[in-house]
């Protein structure tokens, strides 16, 4: 079974963002980049199941710019067999949307016939959580959101995912969906030898019109601001002034 693997570069999520003077976005220049996290537990997760001998090829993907490559690279050095980027222009490597990625990723599905697709339930920069609900729609697939475990048995998929109430299992008929939540994994390091090695397997280079799809946006952000600042606290200097200033406000009784 082969398993394919989104994977999307975005601002380190040790990096604390900048927005741009004028408002219109983050500022990206010399800022240091990452595979989103999310992203790297579906990897280490798809390599996992390699290691059981569930997957017989795991094939990363990412859509972005040129630099994306390095993205695609790191997944390969943690061990996946190859990659796939569907290399975006520059000014609009930071803006496409979910639904034009779930349409690329569709058609990238359709190429490679995996079993099972497994990616991040979110990006860390939008953070809109649609991407592999669209998929799933698209492709007509069942899906397994928020995967918090994950298991291969003959032509099923079992998914524990996690939910407002507590934890759900569905049993997905293969070839499905499943998007990754923070508790299914702890992704590995790569290896220095495993870094040296990534270099050498293969990456495609494509573009959206290979796959002929329309990725201009159809959102326009008007406005991009950093949250209020907190407002300073008040110091007290003991437990009776507190009590006082409490009742004030109507707190304590």
């Amino acid at each position: 079974m082969k398993v394919l693997v989104p994977v999307k570069r975005v601002i380190d999520y040790n990096v604390k963002p900048r927005v741009k003077m004028d408002g219109t976005g983050v500022d990206l220049a010399n800022v240091k980049m990452s595979m989103n996290p999310f992203d790297e537990i579906a990897v280490e997760e798809a390599i996992r199941l390699k290691e059981k001998g569930v997957a017989t090829e795991v094939v990363v993907v990412s859509i972005g710019p040129a630099k994306a490559q390095e993205t695609c690279r790191t997944a390969l050095a943690m061990g996946a067999d190859r990659a796939i980027l569907i290399q975006t222009p520059d000014d609009v490597g930071s803006t496409v949307e979910p639904l034009a990625v779930a349409k690329l990723l569709k058609a990238v599905a359709d190429e490679e016939q995996p079993g099972l697709v497994i990616l991040g339930k979110q990006a860390i920069d939008d953070d809109s959580n649609q991407t592999g609900q669209m998929l799933a729609a698209l492709m007509g697939r069942p899906q397994g959101t928020f995967a918090s475990k994950v298991e291969v048995s003959g032509d099923t998929v079992t998914v524990t995912r996690e939910v407002d109430g507590g934890l759900e299992t569905v049993a997905l008929a293969i070839p499905a969906i499943v998007t990754t939540d923070l508790r299914l994994n702890e992704p590995r390091y790569a290896s220095l030898p495993n870094i040296m090695k990534a270099k050498s397997k293969p990456l495609a280079a494509k573009t959206p019109a290979d796959y002929g799809v329309d990725i201009a946006p159809r959102l326009e952000t008007l406005k991009v601001s950093e949250p209020p600042k907190r407002s300073a606290g008040i110091k007290v200097a003991d437990v009776d002034e507190l009590v006082a200033k409490l009742k004030a406000l109507g707190v304590a009784a």
